[in-house]
């Protein structure tokens, strides 16, 4: 994504560079008019050569400033001092401050662009490509929170703008609000179904929703348009992956490379695929170099992760625990910090807000359905490693990790405020939940929704589903946050990019956790050791079967055979035979791991 406006020059050149042409504030005298000849014609040297006499002839005229700053964009010289001037001389140009905002954005001097940006917009408030700019910059700088205002002003401005709705678009997926962002990626296809950018960020948003046969359609399409499309090259990679087939996911990521050999996604993608070995010293070689230039912060972060894990595969810790910290301070750059006091604010609400009362009182209005089965956890704790084993069973169908329960909680508290008929809001959410459900499979005895963060919503779910199981992995607390460091989450997690952040959320999850022993019939709650589930996967297989009311298959002992979609970061690991490598592995991090070792004295959640 670059920050700048493209969009024609506002003075009706039809100039679509970097900066406007200036043509606006002429002051009519023939030596300035022969510049904009010169700049016309394309000559850009000369250009340069007669603004710069004019300008020590009138040095406090903007609109000479402002073309030798042209003549200077268009030779891939420095342009900035030339805009700065000019932008100084005429503080009430829009465009002078617009043409330095694009300038400064290249050059990755992104607050000082967001400034230039924001005097711009504040002469001309109606200005949408400007909006947009402004938008792309501070995408630029991980403030979606920030962009989404820039970019919603940009639509309304210019509401047939397909580019407004797909900005807007990318700035709701990055605040994780997957539908609004589905909408507007439709929108801009509607207004312009040949985007390729359209379809592409439209599949990535589909794959998140698992909702994989659609995502896969329009990626496809966005390569159809254009066959060279890197990253929807990249996200072909990935469904690759989601299925298992690795091998041809790398050849993928290859391809990529070959049409954009610096492309820190393709590169970033290929430690994920397979464990890392010493003699992959090209693929370091590459990634160290591409990461060392001057990158997006977010894209280096992806990059940052990816050496780490290759750092990690080859047992060089330390190199490993540094790339893995740069790749964290990088990401936590790009999105809003992590309030631990809001956290602990939430789980407040939900102990005091969720009890047994509560509960008792509203289970009556849910549906007794037994087809729903809950995996629940720490995120990184096992349970995608648990839904494999169960999904390898013939009645059961694994969802992978359904989003509902977050937005169906927050329905709730709506409705409560409006004064709404609540038994009503209750059934209603349950019966959508498992229409849901329906149209994922129609024939599974059980149905496992593996979404870890459905911890918070325990009690919730156990009022509006109350025949509902919930199979709770547990993980040594140190692993987990260990883990959880390091795996590239975008802004999924905010608490996952700090160590002290990490240990606080960890605790806030015992804390929630013991409140729902007290609210959850202890009969519906099955606790599963992670180390326990590696070291003998089939005694555990068996326990969650009966557990959900089937019998043993033999081809659970198989789970890793299975060719089911899987898009979570597990995808790789739980493709493989079981083994216990990730037991205890915070010890290689040990001297790294302060603000996480209390976390070894944690006790089992009673």
């Amino acid at each position: 994504m670059q920050a700048g406006n493209t969009d024609p020059c506002p003075c009706g050149s039809g100039n679509k560079q970097q900066f406007c042409c200036g043509r606006q504030g002429l002051d009519g005298s023939p030596a300035v008019a022969n510049l904009f000849v010169l700049l016309r014609q394309g000559r850009h040297a000369e250009l340069e050569r007669s603004a710069r006499k004019i300008a020590l002839r009138q040095p406090k005229s903007g609109i000479v400033w402002k073309l030798l700053a042209a003549a200077h964009a268009m030779q891939r010289k420095n342009a900035i001092p030339a805009l700065t001037k000019a932008a100084h001389l005429l503080p009430d140009d829009a465009e002078a401050h617009a043409n330095l905002g694009n300038a400064l954005g290249a050059a990755r001097e992104l607050e000082a662009a967001v400034r230039s940006y924001r005097r711009a917009i504040a002469i001309d408030p109606h200005h949408a490509g400007l909006q947009n700019s402004l938008g792309n910059t501070l995408m630029e700088l991980g403030r979606p929170g920030e962009a989404i205002e820039n970019y919603r002003r940009a639509v309304e401005l210019e509401p047939d703008s397909a580019v407004a709705h797909g900005s807007c678009g990318n700035a709701l997926r990055y605040l994780g609000q997957l539908d609004a962002a589905q909408a507007s990626y439709r929108q801009a296809l509607a207004l312009n179904g040949e985007s390729a950018d359209a379809h592409y960020n439209l599949a990535i948003v589909l794959r998140l929703q698992n909702r994989v046969t659609e995502a896969e359609a329009h990626c496809r399409k966005a390569l159809q348009i254009n066959p060279d499309m890197a990253p929807a090259i990249v996200l072909s990679a990935k469904f690759l992956a989601d299925r298992g087939q690795f091998q041809e996911s790398e050849e993928w990521l290859r391809r990529a490379i070959a049409l954009e050999p610096e492309s820190p996604d393709a590169w970033g993608a290929i430690p994920h695929l397979r464990k890392m070995r010493p003699d992959d010293t090209a693929w370091l070689e590459g990634a160290l170099r591409i990461a060392g230039k001057a990158l997006a912060p977010r894209r280096e972060s992806r990059l940052r992760f990816a050496i780490g894990k290759y750092f990690d595969d080859t047992k060089d810790y330390p190199q490993a625990f540094q790339n893995y910290r740069r790749a964290n301070e990088l990401a936590k750059s790009c999105q809003q910090n992590h309030d631990m006091q809001a956290l602990a604010r939430t789980v407040d609400l939900i102990i005091r807000s969720y009890d047994p009362a509560w509960v008792s009182r509203n289970q009556g209005d849910g549906i007794a359905s037994s087809r729903p089965i809950f995996i629940v956890g720490m995120p990184r704790s096992g349970t995608t490693l648990a839904e494999q084993i169960l999904a390898a069973h013939p009645a059961v169908f694994g969802a992978n990790e359904l989003g509902y329960w977050g937005g169906a909680s927050a329905a709730y508290l709506a409705a409560m405020k409006a004064g709404e008929n609540l038994g009503k809001e209750m059934h209603r959410l349950a019966d959508e939940y498992l229409g849901m459900l329906e149209g994922l499979s129609a024939d599974a005895l059980r149905v496992v929704d593996k979404m870890p963060a459905n911890f918070l919503s325990m009690g919730f779910i156990h009022a509006a589903l109350p025949n509902a199981r919930f199979i709770h992995l547990e993980r040594n607390p140190i692993d987990t946050c260990l883990s959880l460091y390091f795996q590239d989450f975008d802004a999924t997690y905010s608490y996952a990019n700090e160590l002290d952040h990490l240990a606080h959320y960890y605790g806030e999850y015992l804390r929630v956790m013991k409140h729902w022993r007290s609210v959850v019939p202890a009969e519906l709650i099955l606790d599963v050791s992670y180390e326990e589930l590696v070291d003998d996967h089939e005694f555990w297989g068996r326990k969650m079967l009966e557990f959900i009311g089937l019998a043993w298959d033999p081809r659970c002992s198989n789970f890793h055979e299975t060719s089911r979609i899987i898009n979570t970061a597990s995808n790789w690991q739980v493709r493989q035979r079981i083994n216990k490598s990730a037991v205890q592995r915070w010890r290689n991090y040990e001297q790294f791991l302060g603000p996480l070792l209390h976390l070894a004295r944690a006790s089992a959640i009673e």
